[in-house]
């Protein structure tokens, strides 16, 4: 496969040049969608990149879709994999977009404003129209060649752009300039050169500020580029792992050579260059660039380490596990960058009215020219009141609207540790009024300990605990981790057992060894499993006592005879802390108006108690896991059908994967498995349930810009055009407000870049 082809072969992403508002978004998907077997196409203006899906199979390749982009006018080349510094270059003093243009630009234009500075004081002076038309000329075919060329090749394709409005506004006025120098002998006065000049001067302002802020927009990305080392310090493998031995007995290799399996020593106060496991040494580990954890964590042996986090005050010896597009890092760069490429259901509307917009623009134009030409029979006042129209009307501010305050939203939730998959994620989260929890390892630490075990018949702790580990052997449920610790602690050695079979939602089972049940089938399983039991009602009664304390009971249970029902042997009672600052996150939610609800597996009492303590408005307890997707759909329609609630489920398990799925907007902890990440459509990178308020909260707040800027760049527009085409907006002023228009927008996008959480 290419190595530069993303992991699925029929997905491409491309970097596109010369784009410069909504129009040329338009053209370049038209383009694309037109190549045989392009199953689906999006165009993002601000990051400057096309995402493109061919269907399975398809004859076209990458260069059939650069070459359909190029015949469009525009550049394209295959964006690179995500990997250690890859991240764009700023734009040079001289290019297109940059500085050096602009400062060129208005030093020349200078003298050709002057006058108009100089006749408020009396001072009518002006330089001749030969001197005109020398510094007007470079600035209009030099300068602005760009506009001349984009917009010949937005003509051939049958479609405009603001190129083309710049183009045919800036000509008019320039071409009016020298009809009239070549006409009268008294045109010193009334030439039109500087409109054309300035206008020119300021959309390369405008489009140089818009490179500024687009730059800082992508901030969160470069800053994550940034955490990767250029090399790692590789042992050799037979090197005993010994810190006596490894400090003098490395190489520096480049990071794209290291590979799973190696031996990488980190020094204190060195980025972690790989994904890993610490074989040798301990020390606090600083993530927070990439999971939001203020705070340094404490690592040691056998402990697992991000490539990017900072080592502290310990040497390390680490195992890599993942390197290069493979690691975490890259994973987050390519998930915050796939959801700044991508567009908001909102911009489908955008395209709609760009498409349409400038052959619009163009028409009205030649109304205003027509109409200003008939009524005060002035052919030179109609070409400029034209001008201004064309010139005011340049769609950019409505071309960078969403796409702006998506990428300044999505930047700041990842630098707090907030992964948003997509766009639509933000246009769903803000309107949700329902947050459903799963209680363990969402709500709960998710590392429960054995509290306690109450005999129900005449045997031993030490051999109810060593039967009921000895099913748990091989198990990665919590619950199965704190027995084997609880044996483990007490040397009590569990009892193999064999014929395990998983009972999904109630618990295990297998057949002990040795031991009192040797030969016979027992089972570990939640008091909710058993409500058909007849000893169902006094098992309750025995545990009240540990619901009352938020503990979670289970009971082991014998089936010596399988027509009977199972005798209960004991009640198992397990206690998972309480997350700090939890209670803190619910209030955060209350006071954002969202309803609260926990889902549990639990009793009814103890799912109550924890509840009741957090301040969680509804549960759902006894539920089976297969019952939560189920709960989110009642939630969602729930009290009113014509009302529908907008619901998010957070949860961390592979039993909540199918609710995550179901929820309006699915939040996973990272803490938890794969399955579950990736059913959501946000990943929390650190098990902190306040995350769920500031994920909420900034897509209110990255919404609310979207409307903003929508709102302005319509507005602007339509009050804009009317004005210019009665003559209340000089080509001048025109051009002015075009390039502040979009300056605006970005600017109130990067405003999000200011947010702090709210705990």
């Amino acid at each position: 496969m290419d190595p530069q082809k993303s992991a699925n072969a029929d997905f491409y992403t491309l970097d596109i040049g010369g784009m410069t508002c909504a129009s040329c978004v338009s053209r370049v998907e038209k383009a694309l969608g037109k190549v045989p077997g392009v199953e689906g196409v999006t165009v993002n203006l601000a990051t400057e990149q096309a995402r493109v899906r061919l269907t399975k199979g398809a004859v076209a390749g990458i260069e059939d879709l650069i070459g359909a982009i190029q015949k469009t006018g525009y550049e394209a080349s295959l964006s690179n994999p995500k990997g250690p510094h890859s991240e764009k270059p700023q734009k040079a003093f001289w290019a297109a977009d940059g500085l050096g243009r602009v400062l060129l630009g208005f030093t020349l234009s200078a003298p050709l404003i002057l006058p108009m500075l100089l006749m408020p004081f009396g001072i009518h002076w002006s330089l001749s129209p030969l001197w005109q038309l020398a510094l007007a000329t470079p600035v209009q075919f030099v300068l602005g060649w760009r506009f001349y060329k984009a917009g010949f090749k937005s003509l051939l394709a049958g479609v405009g752009n603001m190129d083309l409005l710049v183009a045919l506004g800036t000509s008019s006025a320039y071409g009016l300039s020298i009809y009239l120098m070549l006409t009268s002998s008294h045109a010193q006065h009334e030439l039109y050169f500087e409109g054309a000049a300035v206008i020119i001067c300021m959309v390369l302002l405008g489009k140089w500020l818009e490179a500024r802020a687009k730059h800082q927009t992508s901030e969160a990305i470069r800053a994550l580029q940034r955490l990767w080392p250029e090399q790692a310090k590789v042992l050799n493998p037979e090197l005993a792992v010994d810190a006596q031995l490894v400090l003098d007995q490395y190489r520096n290799l480049p990071l794209d050579q290291v590979l799973p399996k190696d031996h990488v020593l980190v020094l204190p106060g060195e980025r972690i260059p790989v994904d890993g496991l610490i074989l040798l040494g301990s020390s606090h580990v600083d993530e927070s660039l990439l999971t939001g954890e203020s705070e340094p964590i404490k690592k040691q042996l056998g402990s697992k380490v991000i490539g990017g986090a900072l080592n502290g005050e310990g040497l390390l010896v680490i195992e890599a596990q993942a390197v290069g597009i493979e690691s975490l890092l890259s994973k987050i760069i390519t998930l915050v960058e796939e959801a700044q490429t991508q567009k908001a259901p909102i911009q489908k509307l955008v395209d709609q009215v760009s498409a349409i917009f400038v052959p619009s623009v163009i028409v009205i134009a030649l109304l205003t020219a027509l109409g200003n030409w008939l009524y005060f029979d002035s052919a030179s006042l109609a070409i400029l009141r034209a001008v201004s129209v064309l010139v005011i009307a340049c769609p950019c501010a409505l071309g960078l609207a969403t796409p702006a305050a998506i990428m300044a939203g999505t930047g700041v939730a990842a630098r707090f540790g907030i992964l948003i998959k997509d766009p639509q994620v933000l246009e769903q989260a803000h309107r949700l009024n329902v947050v459903a929890f799963d209680k363990t390892g969402t709500l709960t630490l998710g590392h429960p300990k054995l509290i306690a075990i109450t005999p129900l018949v005449p045997v031993s702790e030490s051999e109810i605990l060593g039967a009921a580990a000895g099913l748990q052997l091989g198990s990665e449920h919590p619950l199965a981790k704190a027995l084997l610790s609880a044996a483990q602690e007490k040397n009590i050695p569990p009892i193999a057992s064999s014929a395990h079979q998983a009972l999904p939602g109630i618990g295990i089972e297998g057949v002990p060894s040795s031991g009192p049940w040797q030969d016979q089938r027992i089972s570990l399983q939640s008091i909710a499993s058993l409500e058909n039991h007849p000893q169902y009602q006094d098992l309750l009664t025995k545990a009240q006592t540990g619901f009352a304390a938020g503990h979670t009971i289970s009971v082991l249970l014998s089936k010596a005879n399988p027509e009977m029902p199972p005798i209960p042997i004991a009640l198992c009672a397990f206690g998972d802390a309480i997350k700090p600052h939890t209670k803190e996150a619910i209030a955060n939610l209350h006071a954002l108006h969202i309803q609260t609800v926990m889902l549990s597996g639990d009793n009814t009492a103890a799912a109550n108690r924890v509840a009741q303590s957090l301040g969680i408005d509804e549960v759902f307890a006894q539920i089976m896991p297969g019952d939560k997707a189920t709960i989110i759909r009642q939630l969602q329609n729930a009290h009113n059908p014509e009302q529908r609630r907008w619901v998010a489920m957070v949860g961390d398990g592979v039993n909540d994967a199918p609710a995550l799925a179901a929820a309006d907007v699915g939040m996973a902890m990272s803490t938890g498995t794969d399955v579950a990440m990736q059913a959501a459509g946000i990943t929390l990178m650190h098990g902190d349930p306040n995350l769920v308020a500031d994920a909420i909260d900034i897509s209110k707040r990255t919404w609310n810009k979207i409307r903003q800027n929508l709102f302005w760049a319509f507005i602007f527009n339509a009050t804009g055009i009317p004005l210019a085409a009665l003559g209340y907006l000089s080509p001048m002023l025109a051009g002015s407000a075009m390039a502040l228009s979009s300056f605006c927008v970005l600017s109130n996008a990067l405003l999000l870049k200011r947010w702090h959480r709210l705990s």
